[in-house]
């Protein structure tokens, strides 16, 4: 058993500390229940600002924030790091790699992981942005990229370090493209002046028609406007058929040179064990009711991207982002404390309180409920919301200096390789 403390308060069980776990977990302070975390990272994460990360643009640490931090003046509430193996519903007891504990409620919020569509090449040969782990390897790559590319005399051999493909036209993609374009118009000529008539090649590839497929056909238009004016070669109506580890296969019948592939296409729910297996869809979210509850449960809730919910308006489930999880978690919270007080629990309705990607400097599209805008304005709407979505003072203050300076300098100041002994 894990060790934790019998307050003689009910207990309720929160697996992942990410958008919906943390709003939750806050949420519940001084409810009366006995409150309990579970993540496997003794931290929280900003994954929005991911990107920035990946194009040497942010440290890793101002976006991470600790957990223990966060609840120090929080009473009864217990963090544990350890990794979820499976849930026993009927004794009321969730495994873990450190051992059981019993619960009165359960909270999912583990959200999502990488889908790949069934292919093992891209699993394999892709980097991905899920994690904070995937994104420094992401980093660490492309800059060694760039300094292998430096090394060879063969032209052929040269396309592989220096060209980059994007495989899912998405925000991520979207974002990670104009972010590596900055860095191409303005870093690499100063760090590698050998590459100024030879620059980086970045190819950002959708399968459907348009990118930004959750925005209106003018954004999805301003984005690809954007990005090309960047320098970035957008391909819609394209789709990977398959790679290696030096090339990517794109219908019909093409392909192009590279070892740097950014997966950002799919992703699917993380499974736990004991759940039934009809609860799961086929993208591995967990059917819930209007109020969150996990289908044929009581007393088991999940919320965020790892949840299925639908709404006459949302037939096909919520889209995963950070709104809907902090939504949810605050509703929850609210039914939870109510359960406490014998009230009636309300039903979940998404406020959709709007949409942005950024693209580069005084570049981004926004599309708010009330008002769609491009161009400067979305760009300094998205860096105040994103800003004031950072957990801690000292954080944001990071942040805001990092940007200032960039923003004067065009200068990036993280542009370190770091790995394990035994990489070269």
């Amino acid at each position: 058993m894990l060790n934790i403390p019998d307050s003689g308060r009910k207990r309720i069980v929160i697996v992942g500390c990410g958008f919906g776990g943390l709003t939750i977990a806050k949420r519940l302070k001084n409810s009366g229940y006995q409150v309990v975390m579970i993540d496997k990272h003794n931290y929280h994460q900003f994954p929005p600002l991911f990107y920035q990360v990946a194009s040497a643009g942010l440290d890793a640490s101002s976006i991470l924030f600790p957990l223990r931090k966060i609840f120090q003046n929080y009473k009864d509430y217990h963090i544990r790091k350890t990794e979820v193996r499976a849930i026993d519903s009927v004794n009321k007891k969730l495994v873990t790699s450190g051992g059981t504990i019993r619960y009165d409620y359960l909270v999912l919020a583990h959200g999502a992981t990488n889908s790949f569509f069934g292919s093992a090449e891209m699993q394999k040969h892709s980097r991905a942005m899920k994690t904070i782990a995937e994104v420094i390897d992401l980093r660490n790559n492309l800059l060694m990229n760039f300094e292998n590319a430096l090394t060879v005399n063969d032209e052929n051999e040269r396309d592989k370090f220096l060209n980059i493909v994007i495989i899912g036209g998405g925000p991520s993609g979207v974002e990670i493209a104009g972010a590596l374009a900055e860095m191409n118009r303005h870093i690499i000529p100063k760090d590698y002046p050998e590459l100024r008539e030879n620059k980086p090649k970045i190819f950002l590839i959708e399968a459907a028609d348009r990118l930004l497929n959750m925005m209106s056909p003018r954004s999805s238009l301003k984005a690809r406007e954007f990005l090309e004016k960047s320098g970035v070669k957008v391909l819609i109506k394209t789709k990977a058929t398959g790679c290696d580890e030096n090339t990517v296969n794109i219908d019909p019948g093409n392909s192009i040179k590279t070892n740097m592939i950014i997966w950002t296409a799919g992703i699917k729910g993380n499974l736990i064990e004991g759940l039934p297996g009809e609860v799961y869809t086929k993208s591995g979210r967990i059917n819930v009711d209007r109020c969150n509850r996990v289908t044929g449960t009581q007393d088991i809730f999940a919320i965020g991207d790892i949840c299925y919910m639908t709404e006459d308006k949302y037939p096909k489930g919520h889209p995963q982002v950070a709104q809907v999880a902090i939504q949810q978690a605050n509703l929850l919270a609210h039914n939870l404390k109510n359960r406490l007080k014998n009230k009636p629990e309300k039903e979940f309705t998404y406020r959709d309180l709007g949409t942005m990607a950024t693209i580069g400097r005084h570049l981004a599209v926004v599309e708010l409920p009330f008002i769609h805008f491009q161009g400067i304005l979305g760009w300094y709407v998205w860096m105040f919301i994103h800003l004031m979505g950072i957990v801690g003072v000292r954080n944001k203050l990071i942040i805001f200096v990092n940007w200032a300076w960039k923003y004067i300098t065009y200068d990036q100041s993280t542009r370190i390789i770091l790995r394990p002994k035994g990489y070269s």
